[in-house]
């Protein structure tokens, strides 16, 4: 018998929906989008938005509200760099900042030059700052992370507890990672996912890290749904997919099975059998 291979089907509660996002425009897209050489000047050592980036965040915050996104989703998990967090935050956090609440904002005013209010933690999902979902390591500046301490200053309610190492540890001054190297550090990422409680997750990282960790996925599609998978992200950009737990990496039990015969017991006889047992009229 012929089976449809065009379809796949997994149970529920091995499945997670991520909503992958790159970051805005920096500081060093602008040049560097032409030259690639540009991005190894100093000057955009750990590159904020520009202006026009900081307009892709309110219109990317607007599209998650719109739809609904921003109600599902259970966490965010950022790369550690200033244009990713800035994103994360203007993106998926709250409204604006009052000191007059007793929590800390997710960000504080003027954060990189942006001339932007601080940013609210209330009434957002937690954001979680995780190295593995950093850009390229090495050589260029703009992917060097400055301290988490810094960090902690600047973007007081983000959490920083999963980075290890204060200082940038993992970026070389003459060690560029390569492709694979990459890639292999974006399927890590992907199975560290499993070890998250939370069904819905927001990703704020970077092109370089998207493409090469996405282009591994989608070799049994369809090329064209490869291709919705694999295609570079423009600044700012939004997707949504689902990720598949086809090892056991995951322990996550489902919420919405019921395994039936509850109660348990002898069962009851059917209507047809009940309407043969029936007595003949007149009988005794």
């Amino acid at each position: 018998m012929d089976m449809d291979s065009t379809s796949g089907l997994y149970p529920l509660h091995r499945s997670k929906t991520i909503h992958l996002v790159r970051h805005a425009q920096g500081i060093h897209n602008v040049i560097g989008d032409k030259d690639y050489k540009a991005y190894m000047s100093p000057d955009y050592f750990d590159a904020e938005l520009t202006p026009l980036g900081w307009h892709q965040v309110e219109n990317l915050r607007k599209h998650v509200h719109a739809s609904g996104l921003a109600k599902k989703i259970d966490v965010v998990i950022t790369s550690p760099l200033l244009r990713t967090m800035q994103t994360a935050v203007g993106v998926f956090g709250g409204e604006g900042y009052t000191d007059t609440v007793d929590a800390l904002p997710l960000m504080l005013a003027n954060v990189g030059n942006s001339a932007r209010s601080a940013i609210s933690s209330l009434n957002c999902p937690p954001i979680i700052a995780v190295e593995l979902c950093r850009e390229h390591l090495g050589v260029h500046p703009c992917d060097r992370r400055r301290s988490v301490g810094e960090y902690q200053c600047l973007f007081p309610a983000v959490d920083f507890s999963l980075i290890e190492s204060d200082e940038d540890v993992l970026w070389k001054a003459n060690i560029r990672e390569t492709r694979e190297e990459l890639a292999i550090r974006g399927k890590k990422f992907f199975d560290w996912l499993w070890t998250r409680k939370e069904k819905e997750i927001a990703i704020v990282t970077h092109s370089g890290f998207l493409f090469h960790t996405l282009a591994t996925f989608g070799n049994d599609c369809h090329p064209l749904v490869r291709k919705e998978i694999t295609k570079h992200f423009a600044n700012c950009e939004l997707r949504s997919m689902v990720i598949v737990d086809k090892s056991m990496l995951g322990s996550d039990s489902s919420t919405t099975d019921y395994p039936g015969r509850i109660p348990s017991g002898p069962d009851t006889p059917s209507d047809e059998k009940i309407a043969n047992d029936k007595p003949v009229s007149g009988s005794t």
